[in-house]
């Protein structure tokens, strides 16, 4: 009866610690987002970025380019927005690239509109990389990334409440077996639905298979491990990384150069946050750039697999180990506490 009131009681905690994580992590990562060294590139005398680049609080790293190396920086997502400056005029360009993120671009223009302001000029934009016409807000691509890992973590939680509390290593290999076919099929479906069925990602079926395929297997093989190491607390840690921590520092709404520090700096580190940078390059920047989300990726997938395997491993050896040398005739016990 004790131990059950205590197992109650440590559930009910964990959900409520998972709870308040929830809110504390979306909450934090969104309530006051804020532009903190935005890359933009300045076509005009070095004197005009360096005026930027010391704006109040740093909204703005801004340097100087030329326009040739600037437009292909800003092709390749390289740098949030380009400022064409008119030695001629009072009227200058500034060139965004809404693919890479909205919110990005948009306090790229509020800020170097101000600034602008300031020194007596004015600023038209133009969004040279533009979002396809079925992706609004630029938002298509979070969802699918998210409805991948999602799936991917769903499955290997079932399998691990369904299926044996201390599985051995037949059975996790067949778990990821499993999850592997389920994110082949997985990735090829949200890449369908997104692409052809709902028009709101089009043109990188393929592409955006592979990546889903990636991502649902990642989810799943940490799940594996988690559970079979863990139990239902291993679910629960898989919830905190991927859900928690994973979603707010994706870039799905606000993108890294607007959000504070720690989400800032974590959202590349998860299969989300890499996840959101590789189907945004996919589908919009010509997979420039794609190897290093996908190298994150690949990361989470070797330590998933390698973890569930080798802890599986291991905790069977032992238990095994642990048999074979537990004394069986009770004179043998009895000798063998003497």
């Amino acid at each position: 009866m004790t131990r059950t009131i205590g197992r109650t009681a440590g559930l009910l905690l964990a959900v409520l610690g998972l709870q308040l994580g929830f809110v504390l992590s979306y909450v934090g990562a969104f309530h006051a987002p804020a532009p903190d060294r935005v890359s933009v590139e300045v076509v005009a005398p070095a004197a005009v970025a360096q005026q930027l680049d010391a704006l109040p609080g740093a909204p703005l790293a801004a340097t100087a380019a030329d326009e040739a190396g600037a437009r292909a920086d800003l092709a390749a997502d390289r740098t949030s927005g380009v400022l064409l400056v008119d030695p001629a005029g009072t009227r200058d360009t500034l060139l965004v690239a809404g693919a890479g993120g909205g919110s990005l671009s948009s306090a790229a223009e509020s800020v170097v509109t101000q600034a602008e302001a300031a020194r007596g000029r004015t600023v038209s934009v133009q969004d040279v990389v533009p979002v396809q016409s079925g992706d609004a807000r630029g938002l298509s691509g979070f969802y699918l990334v998210t409805g991948w890992i999602v799936g991917g973590y769903l499955l290997a939680a079932l399998l691990g409440l369904t299926g044996a509390k201390r599985p051995g290593l037949r059975t996790i290999v067949g778990r990821l077996g499993v999850a592997l076919g389920f994110s082949v099929l997985g990735g090829l479906g949200g890449a369908l639905v997104a692409g052809p069925v709902l028009g709101a990602l089009t043109g990188h079926v393929v592409g955006l298979w592979a990546l889903g395929t990636a991502l649902t297997f990642a989810a799943a093989a940490v799940t594996v491990a988690l559970s079979a190491l863990l139990g239902v607390v291993g679910i629960g840690v898989t919830i905190l990384l991927f859900v928690v921590l994973g979603n707010p520092s994706a870039g799905g709404a606000y993108q890294a150069g607007v959000l504070p520090p720690f989400w800032s700096g974590l959202g590349g580190w998860l299969p989300n946050g890499a996840g959101v940078d590789a189907l945004r390059r996919i589908v919009y920047f010509d997979a420039t750039g794609l190897g290093s989300p996908l190298l994150v990726i690949a990361a989470w997938i070797a330590g998933g697999v390698v973890v569930a395997l080798a802890g599986t491993w291991l905790r069977t050896r032992r238990t095994t180990h642990g048999r074979h040398e537990a004394p069986t005739h009770p004179r043998e016990s009895a000798l063998s506490g003497a």
